[in-house]
């Protein structure tokens, strides 16, 4: 019988399988990540944001998290053009962290994750 819903898959994060590699790499190459308090103001002035579905603020969740397989879906988006630099009230260096982030992902390529 169809009582138009259905049970999704659920949600929860396995710590015990994430990847912490890249999140260290960039604590470690960029300061600065550490400071993050997750405000939005560089996903709400995104200009790729505008035409894709890429978020800064969700790309720094999935880091934190270790979800490789999904940072790789979104890190393409970006356009390193900088906006969210200078939106952002803590000056966090968000260019140089995406540029870690593609650093460390051509590095680990051939991890499987």
């Amino acid at each position: 019988m169809d009582f138009g819903y259905s049970i999704q898959k659920d949600n929860q994060i396995d710590y015990d399988k994430s990847h912490r590699e890249i999140a260290e790499y960039i604590r470690k190459e960029e300061s600065s990540f550490n400071i993050c308090m997750s405000c939005g103001s560089c996903t709400a002035i995104c200009s790729a944001g505008i035409f894709t579905d890429f978020n800064p603020r969700k790309l720094y969740l999935l880091i934190s998290r270790g979800d490789i397989r999904s940072i790789r879906k979104e890190i393409d988006h970006c356009m390193l053009c900088g906006k969210c630099q200078l939106a952002c009230p803590r000056g966090i260096n968000t260019r140089n962290i995406i540029l870690q982030i593609r650093t460390s992902i051509k590095q680990n390529k051939d991890h499987v994750f």
